[in-house]
């Protein structure tokens, strides 16, 4: 099997070529060379994917039996039509990783992929979907481009030979967001620790290994389609991801939980100053069934915690991002939300 990865050097793109290879696949990746590494043993080929005269070197360097696109998150769909145009002929089949933001109705209400997507056409530029300053209702533009993206997949590679992964939250070993790696350094630092919510709250994030190994078994499939690419809706909850990194960590710190109200109250920034946390009603419900009847499989969020903290204990580095600086709540911010609870 020869497989192009647009990406490989972080995170997803990443675990996608490692697993590749451990497969015994023959792997290329494309990339700027600005940031990470890709692991020993594939082949890379420089270059910006926004450039045609690079599209067209990269092409000259297949065929490959499919491609794997981790790397089009800033990417506008215009350019991801583009470069899926001067790959048609070269590769087979087309894996795009795209994200629940691409469904109209995220994070309000529940989802399947037959749940309405945004509006973005596949020819759309950058600033499609960009809302004026003062605009108060909700931000679809990252949904809105990567809608455009998913179209545009299909519109060169057609629906058969196109295979759309939905992810949600994606968690483990490298990850550049901060979310897991802040709640673990929280659970290190150890007293009272403010929880979200409460115990009981269903969460659905993923491994990044077991969506690598997803879009990879999609490379081999014999025909389309769009997956929602989550934990199994409630099997994980808030209490268990946090359990697991006191638990993992070693420290002492006790679960103060607190209501959503109280924590509205206090002003805290839903999704990043307490990590995952979030009181809209769909962000939870999002049904992966599709994706597990054709194969996938999503190991407990234990083993993500434990994997996450041996990495960050080993010294592992995630790509420099600025969404990492986003994430955790001030200390004494925290502090006064606990002694509002007053236990």
């Amino acid at each position: 099997m020869r497989i192009l990865v647009l990406g490989g050097t972080w995170f997803l793109g990443r675990a996608v070529a490692r697993t590749a290879l451990d497969r015994g696949w023959e792997v290329t990746v494309f990339n700027r060379g600005r940031s990470g590494s890709a692991p020993e043993g594939v082949q890379t080929v420089r270059g910006d994917r926004t450039s045609t005269d690079d599209l067209v070197r990269l092409a000259e360097a297949g065929p490959w039996d499919a491609v794997v696109d981790t790397s089009a998150s800033e990417i506008a769909p215009r350019d991801v039509l583009a470069g899926a145009r001067a790959l048609e002929p070269v590769a087979g089949r087309y894996v795009y990783v795209s994200t629940v933001n691409a469904y109209r109705g995220w994070p309000n209400d529940p989802l399947t992929e037959e749940s309405e997507l945004l509006d973005g056409p596949p020819d759309a530029d950058a600033s499609y979907g960009q809302l004026p300053d003062n605009w108060e209702g909700p931000d679809w533009y990252y949904g809105r481009q990567k809608a455009g993206a998913e179209r545009a997949t299909t519109a060169a590679f057609g629906i058969d030979r196109t295979a759309v992964l939905r992810p949600g939250v994606i968690l483990g070993p490298g990850e550049y967001v901060g979310r897991l790696p802040w709640w673990l350094h929280r659970a290190q630092r150890g007293g009272r620790m403010l929880a979200p919510g409460t115990p009981e709250q269903p969460i659905q994030p993923i491994d990044v290994r077991d969506v690598a190994a997803f879009a990879l078994d999609q490379t081999t499939a014999r025909q389309g389609g769009a997956y929602n690419c989550v934990a199994p809706i409630g099997r994980e909850t808030m209490s268990g991801l946090l359990r697991a990194c006191v638990l993992v960590t070693g420290g002492d710190a006790q679960l103060v939980w607190a209501p959503d109200k109280l924590l509205l109250d206090h002003g805290v920034k839903q999704w990043t100053e307490l990590p995952l946390w979030r009181t809209h009603a769909g962000v939870w419900r999002i049904d992966s069934a599709r994706a597990q009847a054709a194969g996938l499989t999503c190991r407990p969020l234990s083993e993500t915690v434990a994997d996450t903290w041996a990495w960050l204990r080993d010294g592992g580095m995630p790509v420099d991002h600025p969404r990492w600086a986003e994430h955790g709540i001030a200390p004494d911010k925290e502090a006064a939300i606990l002694a509002a609870l007053g236990r």
